[in-house]
């Protein structure tokens, strides 16, 4: 099997600008719909026993959050969000309260919605603790960014010809920027239509995206090195052949890896289908990146600098 993958680089390009494009223009449009945790507001589980209201449809968190809102939001809790998190079992975030509001709002509950319910949990985030925190993640992705870059320059450090060692780290980073910028937009999409919110979990997912991705473009990377020690071949043609030697790999690894994850997210519990669906979407991304976004820009990259030669 003989894949022109270099020679059609155009052509992944092309889908990968699209894609990034579209991207960028989701998160510019509807922004991020950031959960409390970034935010700041309160978080709390309740559930629901067998003498709810026959009036209620629970069927699902948002019918149950449009009859919360007609029913019980007021002027302190503002818009009720719902998360099925169980059969009875629902999550409710809304702004922050005291706990005198608390109070209210649990006889409310179990006025119109159950009088049976049990308030599981109750989570208050302050706005200083969300910024803190939403600081803090922001702060770690530069730093994984950063550290990606020196980890893979160090590694290929003696790979220096024709395309220098720290190129390789920096195309790397480039394709994980199209990987999570991909799937913040998908997500920005998801916040619009869907009402998903963007918590700590989404974040874990992005930076194992990070971790994934780019140890899947070494592999590669590995095996371009070393066809270069053993060819005098063009660099096209070389990177070329360590893909069509290392494709197969690649995507038998990432179609385990998803079928794992399709299982998280189809009988998983609805507090990680969002985790999961992140995860199938950026370990789906990162196998297309490494495959037809770093080794096609190296080779570009490498021509590019023939040309000024």
């Amino acid at each position: 099997m003989d894949l022109k993958i270099i020679k059609k680089r155009k052509i992944w390009y092309l889908i990968s600008g699209t894609l990034f494009v579209v991207g960028v223009i989701s998160i510019i449009l509807f922004k991020l719909n950031l959960a409390i945790d970034f935010t700041g507001g309160t978080l709390m589980e309740i559930k629901l026993s067998n003498t709810v209201q026959n009036n209620i449809d629970i069927s699902n968190g948002n019918s149950f959050a449009d009859y919360l809102n007609e029913n019980i939001a007021d002027s302190k809790t503002e818009n009720i969000t719902v998360q099925k998190a169980g059969d009875k079992d629902f999550i409710l975030r809304f702004k922050l309260i005291d706990q005198t509001e608390r109070e209210k709002l649990n006889s409310l509950l179990k006025e119109k919605v159950d009088k049976n319910l049990t308030e599981m949990s109750f989570e208050a985030i302050g706005p200083i603790l969300g910024n803190e925190l939403k600081n803090k993640t922001i702060t770690a992705i530069i730093i994984s960014v950063i550290v990606i870059i020196l980890f893979v320059a160090f590694v290929f450090r003696k790979a220096s010809h024709p395309v220098k060692s720290w190129k390789y780290g920096v195309i790397a980073i480039i394709a994980l920027l199209h990987d999570l910028t991909i799937t913040i937009g998908l997500f920005a999409i998801l916040g619009k239509l869907l009402n998903i919110e963007i918590d700590m979990l989404f974040i874990t997912a992005l930076l194992t995206i990070l971790g994934y991705s780019v140890m899947d473009t070494i592999v590669i990377y590995d095996r371009i090195r070393e066809n270069l020690r053993k060819s005098n071949d063009d660099f096209e043609v070389t990177v070329n052949r360590s893909l069509n030697e290392t494709i197969i790999r690649s995507i038998n690894t990432s179609f385990a890896t998803l079928l794992s994850l399709f299982a998280v997210f189809l009988f998983g519990g609805e507090s990680i289908k969002m985790f999961a669906l992140a995860l199938i979407v950026g370990v789906a991304l990162g196998t297309y990146s490494s495959i037809f976004v770093a080794p096609p820009l190296l080779v570009s990259l490498n021509n590019f600098e023939n040309k000024k030669k």
